[in-house]
Order: C-alpha cells, then structure tokens, then sequence
C-alpha cells in the first residue's frame, strides 16, 4: 500500500530473460563464504527477491511518498530512518508494558487476585494491606531492575545514533548525526569510519574504486576485506559536483537478513548495471586502508522496536524475556498450590453449611439475626477460607527472591578470580534473574574467532629437508636480538634458532635457502612504507596480508634475511641476505579451500624458471617426484605438529625448463579467455605445472589459543557440558582449533557430510535408534560431527511448500507457536504440553500419562528430520560447524532448545554472534577487541573464555544450590505454620477465623524467619570454591533438576504438614479439658503456644540443613528472635490495644503464655518431637539408601555407530594439520592489476576537487584529526613533492593521510572468481629500513604529485 503503480511488475522483470545489449541479469556475485540461506529466508525468498525496493539517489522527498499498511488503517513510512533503538521502553510505555510483563507471571496474578477479594468486606478475613504492601514492592522491585537494564540500551542507542558522519546536502558535504540519515543519501566516509547504514559504494580514492573494510564487529574476522564500486561510477562520480548531480536508481531486493547476499541493479542514464554484494558496504564494517569512499545509502537502521532495514540489525534478533527452569516451575506450583487451596476451601466450605444448618436447626431462635440465606452464607466463607489460606503462596519468598538474585550476581562482579588484569575488566552481571540457570547449563555454543583463540598467528616451527628446526629459547627474556644483523627484521618475531640463522647466513644449503626463498616470493601479501619518526629508520615496512597465516611466514622470512620489499604487476624484488634480486612473475595460481595449495611461476635474475608451491600436507605429498627419506622424516615431523595442534603447511619447488614453460603458457593463456567453465580448465592447467615437486620442507604455525581454553573444556566436559563450535570460518581451521582445544582428539571418528547423510537415512528404519538397517547392535566409538551452514540449510529445507517448525516454534519469543496446518483451538494442547509436560511425563505409565500422549501433535516430515539431525548431533562428544551465517547460529541454537528441553549457554565477542546470545538461555559476551556489540546484548560479561569453568562450576552451582534449597525451606516453613489454619477450621464451626494473630500472618515470612533463609539464599555452601572446580561431576546435579522439582516439593509439603499437625494437635491435646486461672484452653493462648512452637521448629530445621556457618549464620538467627521479640512486645502493647482493639486485639497475649512453666514445657515437646523425628528419618534414610556410583562420563562421550566403509578414514594414521586462512580472489586482484596504485588509476579528482566544510560546519566533537597532512613515506623515495596550491572552491582535503603506495606484482590474467571477500590484514611492522630500490623496479613506484 502507497507504492508507486505499477511497482508489482518487479517480481516479472526478475524472470525475465536478459534480451539483447543493455539488458542486464540479476544474479548473486561477490563473496560466497557463507552464501547459504538460512531456513527463514529460503521461504522468505519468493517475497523478498521480488525487487520492489527503490532508491534514488539525493532525492528524499522521493522516497517520503511511499508508505506501507502496518494495522487497518495506520501507516508509516515505507523507507525507515538511520535512527536505532534497541530499548524495550519509553516514557509512555515503561509502566504499562513492564506491568504487562510482569503479570505474565502467575504468582502476580494470583496475588492480585487475592488482593481485590480482600478489598471486599463482606468476605475480607484479613486486611487488604497484608497483600498490597508485598505486592507493590516486588513490582517496584523489578521495575527498578528492568529500568535500570534498559536505561543502558538508551545510552548505548544515544551513543550510536550521535555519532558523525558527513552527507551530501546540497553541493557540500557536512557533519551531520547517523540518526539524520535518510535512504537515498550520499555520504563519504574516511580512513577508520564506522560505515553507518548498508551502502552502495559508488567511488573511492583507492584504484578502480577499491574500498577496503574490516568486518572484526560483524564477523569476527579482523583481517580485511575488499569492495569495489561500479566502474560507471568510479569514472564519472570524480568530484563533489558530479556526485550531487548524481541521480541514479537502484532497484533491489527488498531488506532481508542475508548478510553476504545482494542482488540488485543501478539505472542511470538509460543504462542498468547489475550490483552484487561485492558493491556493497555494511553497516558496522570499518573502513581500512582507504583515505575516502563515497557511498549511497540502500538500507537505513530503522527502529529495532518496529522494524529494521540494514543486514547486521535483522540479524540481531529480537529481545525478549529471559527466565530460568525454577522460575517456570515456580509459576507451575503456584497453580498447584492455588488449586489445592480451592479444593480445601470448598471442603471447609461444604463443612460450614453443614454445621450451620445444624446449628440453626437447634437453635432457631437466633437464626432472625443472619442477615443472608444458607447459600449465600456458604459463598462468602470460602472466598473467606480461600483469602485466609492464601499466605499458603507467600509473596516474601518472590521479594527475597529477588534479593538473592542481585546478591548473587554482586559476588560474580566482585571475584577477584574472574578480573582480567591486562584490559582492566571485570566480570559483570548484566542480569540478575539467570543466576541459578547458570547452574544448569548443559551445552555451550561457542563463538571461535576471539572468542577461543586470539586470533594471533605466531612462527613456532619448521622442518627442512626432514630436519626440525624448533625455538631455542624466548626473546622476550634475551637482551639482544638476534637479528639485529638485519635492517629489515621484525623485533616482534619471538621465533629463535641458532643453529638454522647460522646455516642461513652461510648460504650454502640450497634447500634451506630454497625454503626461505619460497616463503618471501609464494603468496599474496603487500607492502607498503610506513613513516617513522625515527632518522636512524625513517622508512619501516607495512606487510598487509590476506590472512594472519601469510603474514606470521613472510615475517618469519624477512627475519632470516629473506626480506619482500616490493611487487609489481611482474616482478617481485627481494632482498635475500643484503643482496636485492628481483624475480620476474610468469603465473600465480591461487588458493582455494578446493586446491588447498599455492603456486607462483617465477624467473630468477639467472633466467632459471622455478615454480614455488605451498598447501597442504595431502596435496603436496601426493605431488613429489619421488619418494624419499625426506619425505618420510617430514611426515613425521607433521604428525608431532599435529600432536601439538600447530598449523602445517608443505613446501615443494621445481624448475622447469623453457621449452616445457612455452608449451604450458599457451595451454594457460587458452584456458584463461574461456567464456565457460573458465575455473575448471584454469585448475586442470595448474594441475599440469604442479606435479614432480621436490619437498623443501614444512612451516608450523601456532593459532594462539586464550590462556586456559583446553583446561577449561576439558573441565567442562566432566561436568557434563558439552560444547560447540559455532563459526563462520573454514572447516580446516575450525577442525584444527578443534584439536588445540582438546574438542576433537585422534581417536575419534569425524562425522562429515556425507557420513551424516547416510546415517540419517536409515534412522526410521532402525526404530528411531541410530542402529544399521538389520538392526543388529553397533560398536562403542568415540565420534565427533563437522559440518557447514549450507549442509545444514539443505538437511532442513522441507520438500513441501510448508516452512520447517523450527521456525514456528524455537525462536526466542514468550507467544505460543502453531505447527503448520494446526487446527484452531490445539493451542489449548500446546499449553497443556509446555505447562504441565514435564509432570505429567513423571507419572509414567500411569492413565494421565499414557493420556499426554495425546497432547503431543503429529510429526511432519521435516520436525522427523529435525529431531533425527539432532538425536545424531547430541550423541558426539563435540559439534563443528563452519561456515554459519549469525542466524544460522540462533537457529542451531534453538533446534537443541526445542528438542532436548535443556538450558544453553551461548559465548562471543562479535556483532555476529549477538543473535546467537539472545537466543541462548544465557548469554556471554567477551569484551575483547572486536567491539561492544556482543557485551551490550549479553547477560554477563567475561574477560577470557577460561573465566567461563568458575561461572558455571562455583558462581552458577552455588547459585542453583542456594536458590533451590531457599525455596524448599520456604516451602517447608510456610506450609508447617499456616496449615493449622486448616486444622483449626475443624474446631471454629468452620467459620474461617484465623488461628494466629493478623500481625503474625503479615509478619512471619518478612521477618520473624527472614534471616536465615536469606543466609542460605545468599552465603550456603556444600563444598568451597577449590573442591567445586576440582570435582566438576557435582555440577550434574543442577542439569538433572535434582536439587528441586516436584519430588522435592512434595516431600517440603509432606514435612511442613507433619509439623503442623504436630503442632497443632499435641498443643490440643494438652490445652484441652483444662480449667484454673493459668489455663491455657483460650482462643489468643493457644494461637500463641502454636505459633511459637512452629517459629521454633522451623529455625531448628534450618540449623540442621545450613552447612556453612559463619558469625552471620548465628546473627541471622538471634536478630530473627529479636525481632520476633521487640515487634511482639509494641503489637501486644497496651497503648495499641487502646488506640485500636480491633486492630490489636492480643493484649500481653505472648507475655502471659512464656510466664506459665506448662506452656514452655508444651512448646518444648512439640519443637523435640518434630526435630528428633526428622533427625530419625534422615539416618535411617542414609542408612537404608544405596550409595551412588561413581560419577561416570557424560552420556554423549559414547555413541553407537555402524561400522561400515563410509566411517573408514582409509590407511592414513597420521592426522593433517593443514590450517590455511587465505581466502580465493585476491591474487586475482594483484594478476589483473586492479590494486595497484598507478598515475592513472587512483581516483585523484576526487581527492583535489572536493570542497572541505568550514569550521563553522564542523561540531566542536566532531573535527576530524586527520585533516591535518602529514609526510608520506614512499618506496623509492627520500624526498616529498612539492603540492601545487589549489584555490578552496576545488580543493578537498582527504583522510588522515594518502593511501600508501602498493607495490604489486602478478601476470597474466587468472581465472575469473567471484570471491573478492578479503583483503590483507594490517599489521604493525616497525622495523626494517628501506632501500633504494634498483631502476627496473622504479617505474612501478613512480609518485605522483596530483595524488596528494
């Protein structure tokens, strides 16, 4: 509603066939690392790939006049602001919404229930603010917490949304605020920008309009990454006039959650240009290596309350209520409870009419005085026995509940164990309501990159010519360097070895220096000169790699002398060991995850030509010549890499004669201009070159891991916990990471893709157990499970049109879901199920039971393979998965909370595991360096991964132990004072007269016994800190809800009602039939005598179960006494009884009891009777009791495999290491020239032409530093140009400074790929000075002046 006419015909054009010049297919390009779809949006495709979204560029009042239907006749705006607001409340909505969410919990609305029958007179049996006094203060209470929690999200959105960038208005540029963004609007961000909305790059300063971002706060990844804008726009949007000129249209698809999926076309001048993601520039990525981008914005923030438009914001996920397992039981008791009170009043009810009726039968002649029939009478007693028994559901225990909480989640802030010295973080408790979940949690869902690791890669070991080479010592506690002999070295490099820095300065070993050759001229990395301030070293060189592997060996092999200064598009120039050679470039065959290798073609200054490969141990093996000792001492060497869970990769060189190069160049020439299937015939000429290698030897880097990460799993695991790896890197570094962490171990079987298909097919046919088709037992195995976010998107798409019911029903929300094709009114069944399912499954084989089954809705297709994936995946000790988009994550997430009923926990440190940490029961943000995002959306914050084993095995089990054994006392306390309410409704006539004293009722659960179960809530302990960490078995307890559940609340029932009989009845029959002044047979003596003896028995009960006794476990109960004491003694006071004895009616009631020596004694036998009787029980309990066995390992460490073919891993006995993170496209880049930076290429008059705003248009916070110039450092160069003066109408300064100058190198043009997703990390190397670089090499590093 409100588009434009005619607007429904995208949906045809997107069908339609490209037809003759100009016409343009849409199709997905770009990046596809993580292309899979996840489930949501494959059903979503047919309505969001309809291209109905327009943006025309510099026209707002364009995109204005659309709006869309939001309910009857309410609309908004079709195109949403840049405004972001993450809060739950505003002004106007906090009190009614929190007030709505609150009375979502049962006890609330029992409570207010209760208050208004109060409120009536004539059925009133206490006073209504008995009630309403709790009541208000546990709503204030928890208000107060839900408003101070998103007070934070307001700030964090005022942060966000204040945060400068510069829009084009008009002819200008100038600094506005990302919430005054609009779609359709043309921005330009610098050098470290935070790109504020989803942008279409339309031009930059970099050659070919290249734009380099680092998407650290949305993935994770902190190397870089590459966009590139359309060439129509890199060469006519050169200047600031043109760009506000500029009126294009892009259509697209409509605002969807594919974070690496775009497709859409640019129209401008009559002409359309196909888009793909490759064009596009997300909102939360940073701008790198880049002085000025201008871009036009396609998708705007908008409001997360409402919606949300940009990619990262609909991958976010929604907030909703979080609330633990006790918290739902406690809503499922509390209905018990109230049931159980209408059952008894009604019963106390029946007996009231029946002895009412007889008493007016006998005395009829005071039956003139009631003013009500029978009937009526009857009605309003049991809404008075119902008023009066409702202290059975005591509020004090949700108040002081709430108090343990946020006590609880003090200590987790104040563990000086958990506090991170090095970022001077602590651990925090964003949430003070999930504290006792953490003692329950029974998987984990972890985050890799940050999160695991620190995404560090260090140069630990090589092996050359079979001989391992490994660290002598640490440089950090040596004095000198040892390479200090060289300029160029890198002071980071840790890596030491004499003996090999000896046999390398010698130069006489070839396949040494082959080796270190190989690792300087075989790979992707750039260079460029960094400007030092130092004269000694005033040029210092910059690598910047596509992976943080490529940087750790070309680093390495600048330290042995080996040094990469410079590349062009031909040659490369070394310095290798003082002496510059430069190598000319014939080919490079690029990396991808299918070759696992790289080779570059190389011709040395002798005319030698020499092909250089490294990759991975499998692939380069299987190439060597021949068979050699060599080849056999470095298998070894890989396995006791592996071993120590390093990083391999091999490295193999030949030389290859003239002839046999002519002959290959032309097959690769042929192969590189195919219009089809261009990659397939470029590999099969690569595989030509790369045969009869000679084995050089192989690199062993080290993937940092956090400190403690093994222990803490390994300690997890004990506990029953069982962890995945969640992540969207490749499989091989997931796998490797795997191993380091002591996830996977060599002697388990790795479930892939294609095994877990088998063994699902055959998964019905064995009577839903993973058992082989003839049904026969399987073998114990170890197994683990390795797959990637496409397998799982193909195993869920269903077959029929119907969306997967794991999108019906596991996403995080607090509304009731519906099976597809549900009939109307099963929801009742649905709430049957989730409400009382876990009770009624107790019963077992009982009617009721057998009747659940009913409630349970039939299976479709796709829940069966649901649940078959994840009865497999439960089985492994451990669950990879690659290659997952944030969704993805959520949804993996959910399939475990639908189908095993269990509390997760989900861990990370990105933007991109933020949907993740929602969806979780709990979620953990790591406050690293990859942004706040996933802090600002967690639950509690951690520091290192390792601080994770003390959260759960002493903050959380504590907690769990603490908050159930609370509520089993409170339980135990309440229902053992207030049932001889009941008792005593046998002996009023059933006229629901309270037995004890209304002060009493109001006081009892507030203060009178309010200290010491606040002690056991707050400090009991069953082991101490050390032994909980040490014996990690204890913590199944919480995961098999052992501690409190409807046993245990049925046996505090069964407890409190014996002592209240004991109570009741031994104070009866002493009181009864007695006379004499000092008789205690009146109505206030026996209330107290009761009262007392259950005051009593029930502090002697928590005596027995507190098990950490401090000085504050015997202060809890003297100030319980006390205050018991003072307030009885002001109750009872004669000053009160005459200003109001109908409000203070027991005058001296207590003094007169404690004076009589027989009531003590009766007081005394009953707290004697009820504490040895206990004490009785639980020894001949203990005694009759078999003792538990020993704690075995998780149920998921063993599980039952066929043992078929398919699980053969063939005769290999040695595990490949190969970990490799480059990724395929950019050696594409540096082949074609396109990253070069020549003369003609860069962008310059957008960097002469553009205007600067005035200091008037520039917010005092808001001045960019890096207007300032400052001196460029260029290879070559030892001299600045002078810059020609431009008048201010034309000139417009840039980022901080010029772009430095790349220096790269590579041949003819490669195959064709689609992969631009990454770039070269940058790296601070400050060490090495630069030389002049010889003539052949200066034409490629010519300066120009005009790009200043």
């Amino acid at each position: 509603m409100g588009d434009r006419p005619g607007e429904g015909g995208a949906h045809k054009r997107r069908q339609a066939q490209p037809a003759g010049p100009g016409a343009s297919e849409l199709r997905p390009e770009g990046p596809t690392s993580m292309n899979s779809l996840n489930y949501q949006d494959i059903f979503e495709e047919d309505e969001n790939s309809a291209f109905t979204w327009e943006v025309k560029a510099n026209n707002r009042y364009y995109h204005w006049q659309f709006k869309e239907k939001v309910f009857l006749c309410y609309q908004r705006n079709k195109y949403k602001t840049n405004v972001i607001r993450t809060a739950k409340y505003n002004v106007f909505t906090f009190l009614p919404l929190n007030l709505y969410e609150q009375f979502h919990r049962v006890s609330n609305l029992y409570f207010l229930f209760i208050i208004i029958l109060q409120g009536i007179p004539e059925i009133s049996t206490l006073p209504w603010f008995t009630l309403f006094a709790p009541l208000v203060c546990l709503l204030f209470i928890r208000a107060a917490r839900d408003l101070v929690d998103d007070i934070g999200r307001h700030r964090s959105d005022t942060t966000i949304n204040n945060r400068p960038c510069q829009i084009l208005v008009g002819k200008s540029f100038l600094w506005r605020k990302w919430k005054d963004l609009c779609v359709g609007d043309v921005v330009r961000l610098h050098k470290d920008s935070i790109v504020p909305a989803d942008l279409l790059l339309l031009a930059s300063s970099e050659p070919s309009s290249l734009c380099y971002v680092e998407t650290a706060d949305i993935d994770g990844e902190t190397n870089l990454k590459f966009r590139q804008a359309l060439a129509a726009t890199h060469h006519e949007l050169n200047n600031v006039r043109k760009m506000a000129t500029f009126q294009g249209k892009v259509v697209c698809e409509k605002p969807n959650s594919r974070m690496h999926n775009f497709v859409g076309c640019l129209e401008w001048k009559g002409k359309k240009h196909p888009l793909d993601f490759g064009n596009i520039l997300l909102r939360g990525c940073k701008i790198r290596n880049t002085d000025t981008c201008y871009g036009l914005v396609i998708y705007a923030g908008g409001w997360i309350s409402v919606s949300f438009d940009t990619k990262i914001m609909k991958n976010c996920g929604k907030i909703h209520l979080k609330r633990t397992k006790l918290d739902y039981l406690m809503n499922r008791l509390v209905v018990l409870i109230f049931l159980f009170l209408v059952l008894i009043s009604i019963a106390l009810t029946l007996g009231f009419k029946y002895q009412a009726g007889e008493f007016k039968s006998k005395h009829y002649y005071v039956s003139s005085s009631y003013k009500y029939s029978s009937s009526m009478e009857a009605f309003f007693t049991f809404w008075g026995f119902l008023i009066l028994l409702s202290v059975m559901v005591p509020m004090a225990m949700f108040i002081m509940a709430e108090f343990i909480y946020l006590g609880n989640s003090i200590f987790i802030n104040w563990d000086t164990q958990m506090y991170y010295a090095p970022l001077d973080t602590p651990a925090k408790a964003r949430s003070t309501s999930l504290n006792d979940h953490l003692g329950q949690v029974e998987y984990i869902f972890s985050d890799k990159t940050g999160t695991l690791t620190q995404n560090i890669m260090t140069f630990k070991k090589c092996c050359i010519n079979g001989r391992v080479y490994g660290p002598e010592d640490d440089l950090t506690l040596r004095k000198d360097s040892p390479y200090q002999w060289n300029e160029f070295a890198d002071g980071k490099l840790l890596y030491h070895n004499s003996e090999l820095l000896a046999t390398v300065r010698a130069g006489e070993d070839t396949v040494v220096r082959e080796f270190w050759r190989l690792l300087a001229l075989c790979h992707t990395v750039m260079v460029q000169e960094k400007n030092s301030a130092s004269e000694e070293r005033p040029d210092q060189l910059l690598y910047q790699a596509a992976s943080p592997d490529e940087e750790a060996l070309v680093t390495a092999a600048r330290n042995f002398g080996y040094v990469f200064l410079s590349r062009t598009q031909d040659t490369i120039t070394l310095t290798e060991l003082g002496q510059e050679r430069v190598y000319e470039v014939l080919a490079m065959m690029d990396f991808n995850s299918d070759r696992k290798r790289m080779s570059v073609l190389v011709r040395n200054p002798e005319g030698t030509i020499c092909l250089y490969t490294k990759g991975a141990d499998m692939v380069i093996l299987e190439r060597l010549s021949k068979k050699d000792l060599t080849e056999t001492a470095t298998e070894q060497a890989l396995a006791s890499f592996a071993e120590e869970t390093l990083r391999t990769l091999c490295l193999a060189y030949k030389e290859v004669s003239t002839d046999a190069y002519e002959a290959w160049s032309q097959r690769h020439q042929e192969a590189s201009v195919l219009l089809q299937n261009r990659e397939q015939a470029l590999h099969r000429v690569y595989e030509e070159m790369e045969q009869n290698l000679q084995l050089l030897g192989a690199t062993a880097i080290e993937d940092r891991l956090q400190d403690g990460v093994p222990d803490t799993i390994k300690c997890l695991k004990k506990g029953n916990i069982k962890v995945w790896v969640l992540t969207g890197d490749k499989q091989e570094t997931a796998v490797n990471i795997a191993f380091a962490c002591h996830l996977l171990s060599e002697d388990m079987i790795i479930l892939e893709e294609r095994e877990i298909l088998r063994m699902l097919e055959g998964y019905w046919d064995s009577n839903n157990n993973l058992q082989n088709g003839k049904s026969r037992p399987l073998p114990t195995v170890k197994m683990a499970m390795v797959i990637t976010g496409e397998f799982l998107d193909q195993l869920m798409i269903p077959t029929s049109m119907g969306k997967p019911s794991v999108l019906q029903s596991n996403m995080p929300t607090d509304e009731s879901w519906q099976e597809p094709g549900q009939l109307p009114g099963t929801w009742l069944r649905q709430w049957l199920s989730q409400m009382w399912g876990p009770f009624l499954q107790r019963l077992g084989s009982t009617p009721i039971g057998r009747h659940f089954q009913d409630f349970k809705p039939p299976e479709s297709p796709e829940m069966r393979r649901e649940r078959a994936f994840v009865n497999l995946a439960v089985r492994c000790q451990a669950v990879i998965c690659c290659r997952v988009t944030p969704k993805q994550k959520a949804l993996i997430v959910s399939l475990i909370k639908k189908h095993q009923a269990v509390v997760t926990l989900a861990i990370g440190d990105g933007a991109n595991d933020v949907n993740m940490i929602k969806t979780a029961d709990i979620g953990v943000g790591l406050a690293g360096q990859e942004g706040m995002q996933a802090v600002q959306n967690s639950d509690y914050v951690l520091a290192q991964f390792s601080f994770l084993q003390r959260l759960l095995l002493v903050h959380g089990r504590w907690s769990y132990m603490r908050v159930c054994k609370f509520l089993r006392y409170f339980i135990y306390k309440t229902v053992a004072s207030m049932m001889a309410q009941i008792w005593f409704a046998f002996y009023n006539g059933f006229s629901a007269q309270p037995l004890y004293e209304g002060w009493f009722l109001a006081l009892f659960n507030l203060l009178y016994s309010t200290l010491p179960v606040l002690y056991i809530g707050l400090f009991e302990q069953d082991v101490n800190a050390g032994k909980s960490l040490q014996m990690p078995e204890l913590y199944m307890a919480g995961q098999k809800d052992e501690l409190f559940n409807y046993g245990v609340f049925f046996q505090a029932l069964g407890h409190g009602m014996t002592t209240s009989l004991v109570n009741f009845f031994v104070t009866l029959l002493a009181c009864y039939d007695t006379g004499g002044p000092s008789n205690l047979s009146d109505y206030q003596s026996f209330g107290v005598i009761v009262a007392l003896s259950g005051l009593l028995s029930i502090t002697l009960e928590v005596i027995l179960i507190i098990r950490y006794w401090t000085v504050l476990t015997v202060l809890a109960i003297l100030l319980s006494f006390l205050c018991y004491s003072v307030m009885t003694c002001a109750i009872q006071s004669l000053w009160l009884f005459q200003t109001s004895p109908k409000t203070f009616p027991f005058l001296y009631a207590d003094r007169n009891v404690v004076s009589q020596p027989f009531a003590l004694l009766v007081i005394l036998l009953n707290v004697t009777f009820n504490t040895l009787s206990v004490l009785a029980f639980r020894i001949i309990w203990r005694l009759v009791k078999k003792p538990r066995p020993k704690v075995e390992e998780a149920p998921s460490e063993e599980i039952m495999v066929e043992p078929i073919s398919y699980l053969e891993r063939g005769s290999r006995v040695r595990r490949s290491s190969y970990a490799f993170s480059h990724r395929e496209g950019y050696a594409n880049l540096i082949t074609q020239g396109t990253i070069l930076r020549r003369p003609q290429d860069t962008n310059s008059e957008l960097l002469n032409h553009d205007q600067p705003p005035s200091e008037e248009e520039v917010p005092p916070g808001f001045k960019d530093p890096t207007w300032l110039s400052r001196r460029l450092s260029f290879l070559g160069k030892k001299k600045y140009p002078r810059v020609e003066e431009v008048s201010s109408e034309h000139t417009l300064p840039v980022g901080a400074s010029q772009p430095a100058l790349f220096c790269a190198h590579l041949p003819l043009a490669n195959k064709h790929t689609q992969d631009q997703d990454t770039v070269p990390p940058k790296g601070d190397r400050d060490t090495g000075q630069r030389k002049e670089p010889p003539d052949s090499t200066k034409s490629a590093m010519k300066y120009n002046d005009d790009s200043t």
